[in-house]
């Protein structure tokens, strides 16, 4: 199972959690007080933190969001054969049905970017294997920026040119 993908506790039973000050806005209870949260996913050194709020919690469910969604853009694990049970049941009447705030978006993007790398980055295949269109594939990268860099970013390594 991709890391994206793991229920939280499982996520952050492989994860190192440091917390820290930072300065700026927030006034001096930000500058006195342990509010960042600094995760480090130790399988893969793909790490993620939090600072802009005051709050501890806050900011730690800000940063789990942000190394799950790290490791579905910079992690790679092999594709399934088919599309997974939550991928199945975010698909209704061939529509990819998910906002970028939700917590299976990351694992959503991770398989997605797992079987474009398996189908050689065609967009018609890898969307036909999944059971949705092409665009609705392309949707599910464009709700968040760095998702559509990164699948960009892939295209152009490939020679591909980027999608508009």
């Amino acid at each position: 199972m991709h890391p994206a993908a793991l229920p939280i506790d499982a996520l952050l039973a492989h994860t190192r959690e440091r917390f820290t000050k930072r300065t700026g806005p927030g006034g001096q209870h930000r500058n006195k007080v342990q509010t960042a949260v600094v995760l480090v996913h130790e399988p893969t050194g793909i790490s993620a933190e939090a600072s802009e709020r005051r709050s501890q919690q806050e900011n730690r469910e800000v940063s789990i969001r942000r190394l799950r969604l790290r490791l579905a853009l910079e992690h790679r694990a092999p594709a399934l054969a088919g599309p997974s049970p939550l991928w199945q049941s975010r698909v209704r009447g061939g529509r990819l049905v998910v906002a970028a705030t939700h917590d299976d978006y990351p694992a959503l993007v991770a398989e997605a970017i797992d079987q474009l790398a398996a189908q050689r980055l065609s967009m018609p295949a890898t969307a036909t294997l999944l059971g949705v269109s092409a665009s609705q594939l392309a949707g599910l990268f464009r709700k968040e920026p760095q998702a559509w860099t990164v699948l960009n970013r892939l295209r152009g390594a490939a020679g591909m040119p980027a999608l508009k």
